[in-house]
């Protein structure tokens, strides 16, 4: 826990500093109306022995993969972050998340921020990326924005095969952005490009998400040609993982690139802080949110590193932003840029393919009905466990094991379905578990 210092000598000092002389003449301007004219109803002040033994206390409710078996993925995956990743982060001109404005004094973060945009475009095979982005979700609202921007639509169209968290942030930026959003079904756990097509007429941009979220492969070249044939801007959903065993999606006529980073270099952290990535066509790069770093040299000819094509002031003036989310995650990024740097591409393939060959072996092992079972899948996969999947959870979770995300939850009809996800972390002795106490649990 931070050590904070704060005596009565120190809050003094502050008030005769600002030129007032109590806290009660700071706030005297604010009118009585929007006061609240008593004491916050909070727990009585803890020392700090007691304070700190009250978050141990709560900390320890939670539970974390060093303690429990997890299969749970659904958007956040337990993959491998080698230490390196910390032993950069950790130094002290990198530990801000910051957007650094001055660039006479942040060369060393610019330079982070340029080199991690450029390990993005890679990757996507796009031409140009962000600082970053808040999440794998906010950047598809970003995306939906542009869209509406540049094709001057008002209409968004999302796969329901797209991670249920990302459609409902989608629908809750639409009405600020004067956006209708409308979803295509998935047809036995996959998006049919017709349908697709017939949705995207009129429309600003299609979102989907390739793998979905039942860890299915999509059709994805398939539904970029659909949605480039009604003039949507197609965008997809990637898992970066992905993308050392499957086509990206700048090689099959996407025009934005939009995913959540957590799987290349951020552990879990119980769900978050991580970082989206936003990559997109080199003639929407005056569209797009947030911050870009660009290389130049200065009169010297020195190589320089500056934000670039956006002013500051675009981002704190509504009327001209891009973006009215606008958060980067610098320090998130460069852990992706240290983790993608430290696998290279022939890493990041073996990543991959260790992911799929584990979760294809689970599947065998398993030997549970598999909904979309003609689907070929990356490292996720559904199975039917013949009972509602939340109590499976439950069950398999008082053993040590948790065995996946309950689709039910987000999918009528699917209340006896469990999505399982697979990693490299897995080993075959633990896919053997995971098969032992589901099969205890059903039987039970």
């Amino acid at each position: 826990m931070s050590y904070l210092a704060l005596t009565d000598a120190d809050r003094e000092a502050m008030l005769e500093t600002i030129g007032v002389s109590s806290v009660e003449e700071l706030f005297a301007d604010l009118p009585g109306r929007v006061r609240l004219g008593r004491e916050l109803e909070l727990l009585p002040a803890l020392s700090e022995q007691e304070l700190t033994a009250y978050f141990e206390a709560l900390a320890a409710e939670n539970s974390h993969v060093g303690a429990e078996l997890s299969f749970l993925g659904a958007g956040m995956y337990d993959h491998y972050v080698p230490a390196i990743v910390d032993a950069v982060l950790q130094r002290g001109e990198f530990l801000t998340a910051y957007t650094p404005y001055q660039p006479e004094l942040s060369q060393g973060v610019l330079q982070a921020i340029f080199e991690y945009q450029t390990a993005i475009c890679e990757l996507s095979a796009m031409d140009v990326s962000n600082a970053s982005g808040y999440d794998g979700t906010t950047v598809a609202a970003d995306a939906c924005f542009i869209a509406k921007h540049v094709t001057g639509r008002q209409k968004v169209v999302v796969t329901e095969a797209t991670s249920p968290q990302v459609r409902q942030v989608v629908k809750t930026y639409a009405p600020g952005f004067g956006l209708e959003v409308v979803e295509v079904p998935h047809r036995d756990g996959a998006t049919d490009p017709d349908e697709l097509r017939a949705a995207a007429e009129g429309a600003a941009c299609v979102i989907f998400q390739h793998p979905n979220f039942f860890g299915v492969l999509e059709p994805a070249a398939e539904l970029a040609a659909a949605a480039n044939d009604a003039e949507a801007l197609p965008v997809a959903h990637v898992d970066p993982l992905s993308l050392g065993v499957l086509e990206p999606p700048g090689s099959y006529g996407c025009a934005i690139a939009i995913g959540e980073g957590q799987s290349a270099g951020n552990f879990l952290s119980y769900g978050g802080p991580h970082y989206g990535f936003l990559a997109a066509r080199s003639e929407l790069i005056r569209r797009m949110p947030g911050r870009i770093v660009g290389e130049t040299t200065d009169a010297a000819g020195t190589r320089g590193y500056v934000l670039t094509l956006q002013t500051r002031e675009q981002h704190i003036r509504r009327e001209k932003a891009t973006s009215n989310i606008t958060t980067n995650q610098t320090l998130f990024a460069l852990g992706g840029l240290v983790y993608l740097s430290w696998l290279g591409p022939e890493g990041l393939r073996e990543v991959g393919e260790t992911c799929m060959a584990l979760a294809a072996h689970a599947k065998e092992r398993l030997g549970l009905e598999l909904p979309f079972a003609d689907r070929p899948t990356f490292k996720e996969f559904a199975v039917r466990v013949r009972r509602p999947a939340v109590e499976v959870i439950r069950a398999a979770r008082e053993r040590g094991v948790h065995p996946g995300y309950a689709l039910g939850r987000d999918y009528a009809g699917m209340d006896d379905v469990l999505l399982v996800a697979v990693t490299e972390r897995r080993t075959p002795a633990e896919i053997e578990r995971l098969a032992e106490v589901l099969g205890e649990v059903q039987a039970a």
